[in-house]
């Protein structure tokens, strides 16, 4: 009984670690903070717990018995994790000045380029051509013979 345990107990540790490192590697490598919050919420969730319940097991069998505050610990992460994940979401949407793009819509890649975004596309007669168009107009000094 104490090897299967113990071989029980390996297996879901390895797996806590696997999701928590699953997850703040999502939260590193993932471009947009919609992406980033997904990972950490839900892998990490999962492998806080995971190792959470080897810990209550581990306690209970070999310890000193079931502590509560595992388990309020395991209770608090399952709770607050998804909870924190939408208000965090919710909070990112209401400070973007639109909603997300429908991802139905592609945009066109020939579209013209708006000048009030942009300010590339200035007039030609604006810039000098040269060097040469850098020099100051008026009355130039006589040459030397």
């Amino acid at each position: 009984m104490s090897t299967a345990l113990d071989i029980l107990l390996v297996l879901l540790l390895a797996i806590g670690c696997f999701f928590t490192f699953l997850g703040s590697f999502s939260l590193v490598k993932l471009s947009s903070f919609f992406l980033r919050i997904h990972g950490p919420t839900k892998a990490s969730a999962l492998g806080v717990g995971c190792i959470l319940i080897v810990s209550i097991v581990y306690h209970t069998f070999y310890g000193a018995g079931l502590h509560p505050r595992e388990v309020l610990i395991t209770v608090f992460v399952f709770l607050t994790a998804p909870v924190s994940a939408i208000l965090m979401s919710q909070s990112a949407l209401s400070l973007m000045d639109n909603t997300p793009i429908d991802p139905s819509h592609t945009p066109d890649p020939e579209a013209p380029i708006r000048e009030d975004i942009d300010n590339r596309n200035t007039r030609r007669g604006d810039e000098p051509q040269d060097a040469a168009d850098t020099t100051t107009s008026g009355p130039q000094p006589p040459r030397a013979s």
